[in-house]
């Protein structure tokens, strides 16, 4: 055998660089995962008072279409045509298998709020859980704000803070 070894054969010591990085690595998946057990969350909640709002349900229909429906008066507001606001599908998909999950119905009414901090919230009081819609941009928020602005015209589009009426209690 020669004087000199074959680098694979050499032992290998861990640079303390590389033992740093390692360590970092398991104490962020030790975070994340002690944050997901205990149920803590980062996002955002406004509790921001709320200027307008309205509760809706959002019925599937059988040819693929959503029909938008005041609780308070029954009406449908908005029917959204089949393959259409993907957006508006999607933020609904979300809250509906959060209510699956827990084992919840359609029983209660999203509350959509324009809310005096400049949020636009959908609200699912049955799972807790808050949508801000705003901040998917004004593209998508105006989908919503539509269905505020029908329920209170003196909102002017992508300015909802400004609204003459409060919500009702």
């Amino acid at each position: 055998m020669s004087a000199h070894a074959s680098p694979s054969l050499r032992a290998h010591k861990a640079s303390p660089a590389l033992l740093l990085i390692g360590a970092s690595l398991v104490f962020t998946i030790l975070a994340v995962a002690g944050a997901r057990v205990f149920g803590l969350q980062s996002s955002y909640v406004s509790v921001a008072e709320a200027v307008v709002e309205r509760q809706l349900f959002f019925e599937d229909r059988t040819d693929g279409s959503i029909a938008v429906i005041d609780a308070g008066t029954g009406d449908t507001i908005e029917r959204v045509a089949p393959g259409t606001n993907g957006f508006l599908r999607g933020v609904l998909r979300g809250l509906a298998s959060e209510r699956k999950r827990q084992g919840l119905g359609p029983e209660v009414p999203f509350v959509l709020r324009a809310r005096q901090d400049g949020r636009l919230t959908l609200d699912d009081t049955t799972t807790q859980r808050q949508i801000d819609i705003k901040s998917f941009g004004p593209t998508n928020a105006a989908v919503f704000e539509r269905l505020l602005i029908q329920r209170n015209p003196a909102i002017v589009a992508g300015s909802t803070v400004n609204a003459v009426a409060p919500a009702p209690r």
